[in-house]
């Protein structure tokens, strides 16, 4: 049987996988160093070198290597001063971990619809809410509807493409908002000339097992703001006064990288490069192989934009195609092909259910018609032509 979906796992025989990790870099000399010398922990040569070579890549003056993607969400959330009863603006078409961290940080999200050209936050949605929606009152801004203080934006840059940033900036600078930026889906892509991760106040990002590089797990923040990068470090370090007297003066997390996976994260990043350039060639023989399908719309690219297709993903119109998306993932499957929707939208996850969302029905629909097909680094050509062959199949 092939992996399950939810797995990036192995390649396996006549199975093609959805995404999974690329390993041809110096990983393995790397982590037979930590293994070698003894740095296997938290704390190591590799840590320091993969905080200043991320933040080197995405242009920030300060880094914090994290456990997790999602801790980083959550560390950021807490030096942006997102406090407890707070409300953040965040994108409801993502995975759930954004919305997550901010219910760890005892705030709460409010989820905004999909633009449908780009499929990314609907930045006017964002502003008119704001605007709209919320009232000024001794230098806070508060949700009208909830008597909520608003406490930042935290829009997500999806498959590989970043959401429009400037009218949320301007709308952030406006009322003192931060903007927390989870970067995770979009590392080395661009706006307007300016890199993922740095587009708003602090950025996050994941490296799990799919993403572009990875260590496994971990996470990373980035940040040019200095008091907020040393907030950070010691909240990822459980917030140690004296550590040689073991003081804390505040609750804290164990949210450090291990020098094993920043050894994996700094053979990656060397490769980094090379990777963006494979995903965005398989992103274009798909926009050409597939583009002439009836029924299929193949995955759109800003003109301010420069993305990295982390995740290839099309929209199947039942009509037009003459089977809907499900449909089509199931036929996939049985050639052995791993393909996957998008993620239930966050305003119809009944683990966040009862927060406010500002809908427009994009999402819904983007849910409905969209799947991800195999884009790996390691893509074969023959592995591709089974994919468009299987998409392109005649008697649906």
């Amino acid at each position: 049987m092939p992996p399950a979906a939810t797995e990036p796992g192995a390649r396996v025989a006549g199975f093609v996988p959805l995404c999974v990790p690329e390993i041809r870099g110096r990983e393995w000399e790397y982590v037979k160093e930590c293994l070698d010398t003894g740095w296997v922990s938290s704390v190591g040569s590799f840590v320091d070198r993969f905080e200043k070579e991320m933040a080197a890549r995405v242009g920030a003056r300060h880094p914090v290597a994290t456990a997790t993607g999602t801790a980083a969400l959550h560390i950021a959330l807490l030096t942006a001063g997102v406090r407890p009863d707070d409300e953040v603006l965040v994108s409801t078409l993502t995975f759930i971990a954004p919305a997550n961290a901010i219910r760890y940080a005892g705030a709460w999200p409010v989820f905004i619809d999909a633009e449908p050209d780009y499929w990314q936050i609907d930045t006017q949605r964002v502003v008119d809410f704001l605007d709209r929606q919320c009232r000024w009152s001794e230098g806070n801004l508060y949700n009208k509807t909830t008597g909520r203080r608003i406490g930042a934006l935290l829009p997500v840059d999806v498959l590989g493409h970043p959401a429009d940033f400037d009218p949320m900036v301007e709308a952030a600078r406006k009322y003192g908002l931060p903007i927390v930026e989870d970067a995770t889906e979009s590392l080395g892509a661009r706006y307007k000339g300016r890199g993922a991760g740095m587009l708003g106040d602090i950025g996050c990002f994941s490296f799990n097992g799919n993403k572009l590089i990875t260590t496994g797990g971990g996470g990373m923040i980035v940040t040019d703001n200095t008091a907020w990068a040393e907030k950070a470090r010691y909240l990822t370090t459980q917030a140690k006064d004296d550590p040689v007297e073991y003081v804390h003066r505040e609750i804290g997390y164990n949210y450090r990288l291990t020098n094993l996976q920043a050894a994996m994260g700094c053979a990656q990043l060397e490769m980094l490069d090379e990777y963006i350039a494979k995903k965005r060639s398989i992103a274009e023989r798909y926009n050409e192989a597939l583009g002439r399908i009836e029924g299929v719309t193949t995955m759109p690219g800003a003109e301010w934009a420069w993305p990295v297709y982390w995740m290839y993903t099309v929209l199947i119109d039942e009509q037009r195609y003459g089977q809907s998306s499900r449909r089509l993932l199931a036929r996939l499957g049985e050639k052995r092909i791993q393909a996957r929707p998008l993620w239930q939208p966050l305003h119809r996850s009944a683990a966040h259910a009862g927060a406010e969302a500002v809908e427009g029905g994009v999402a819904d629909r983007l849910n409905r018609d969209a799947l991800s097909l195999p884009c790996s680094v390691g893509l074969t050509d023959a592995e591709f032509e089974l994919v468009v062959q299987a998409v392109a199949e005649p008697g649906r």
